[in-house]
């Protein structure tokens, strides 16, 4: 048996086993999760975030469009909605928000949650490479 085969056969096996648009749905969802629920805490914690980007020198006036990118981009992402644009978007936002407020390499937590937001920032890409999944509004609305 060739490797091109085993391979086929692996293929297959997954796909049987776990729907493509299931497996798109779950990566969207586990990946919103992330910012919907960074999102809501920086609204119960609104006087502190505003601090703490202060601190970095990022201007507070920022703060409601990060929640509102957090919270409602990562809503259309569960639902599928703009898919392409708004994974870029939280892609470029991880990284931006990884470099400014993590770029402590010396700190291991720190390092951490840098590349935590670099990983984020990839698997958002490979979500915005992909086309539209089975349980996505963007394919029910053909975009």
């Amino acid at each position: 048996m060739t490797t091109a085969e085993i391979n086929q056969q692996l293929n297959a096996g997954i796909s049987a086993a776990i729907p493509a648009g299931l497996t798109d749905l779950l990566a969207r969802t586990l990946m919103a999760a992330v910012f919907i629920l960074a999102g809501l805490s920086k609204i119960s914690g609104y006087e502190g975030n505003l601090a703490y980007m202060a601190s970095v020198g990022v201007p507070g006036f920022l703060l409601p469009a990060v929640i509102a990118l957090e919270v409602l981009g990562g809503a259309a992402l569960v639902v599928g909605f703009q898919t392409r644009l708004v994974a870029i978007l939280l892609a470029l936002f991880s990284i931006a928000s990884g470099v400014l407020f993590h770029f402590d390499l010396a700190d291991q937590m720190q390092f951490i949650m840098l590349f935590k937001n670099l990983a984020m920032a990839g698997g958002l890409l490979a979500i915005a490479n992909a086309r539209p999944g089975a349980f996505t509004l963007d394919r029910k609305l053909g975009a």
